[in-house]
């Protein structure tokens, strides 16, 4: 299962438990988004497209946190001027964690996915011996 969203002038496709990074929204940490730009929607079944979006349908999301993106350097250089100009810039960013998804008025939750359970097993089985007389033939 899966949605298109619109936000911060970028689409971005986007399932339940998803954690995204997104342009910044003044929101602070632990509040609920729900974004109403919904492109498509589609499951395993089918694919639903919007024209140019689909109406009566959102994505809620949960505020992890406000954090900053990776430093980029912008290099600016013009041959033989001796013009050279260095500047970084680091993108204020909110991180998401995508929940659930209402369509077309139906909330829709995500699939329940089974949890391997992990037992611990007793090493019951003889371990061999290796018999020194063996081993120097």
């Amino acid at each position: 299962m899966f949605a298109v969203i619109k936000t911060g002038g970028k689409q971005y496709k986007v399932a339940p438990g998803d954690i995204l990074e997104i342009e910044k929204l003044e929101v602070s940490a632990g509040d609920t988004l729900n974004f109403d730009e919904v492109l498509s929607f589609g499951n395993d079944d089918a694919v639903e497209i919007g024209a140019p979006l689909l109406q009566k349908s959102a994505v809620h999301a949960t505020v992890i946190n406000q954090i900053r993106g990776d430093k980029i350097i912008v290099f600016k250089k013009n041959r033989r001027h001796n013009y050279r100009r260095r500047n970084g810039h680091r993108q204020d960013l909110t991180l998401i964690k995508i929940e659930d998804f209402t369509i077309a008025g139906k909330k829709i939750a995500a699939p329940v996915k089974a949890e391997k359970i992990k037992t611990k097993k007793a090493d019951t089985a003889p371990q061999a011996t290796v018999d020194a007389a063996a081993t120097e033939e």
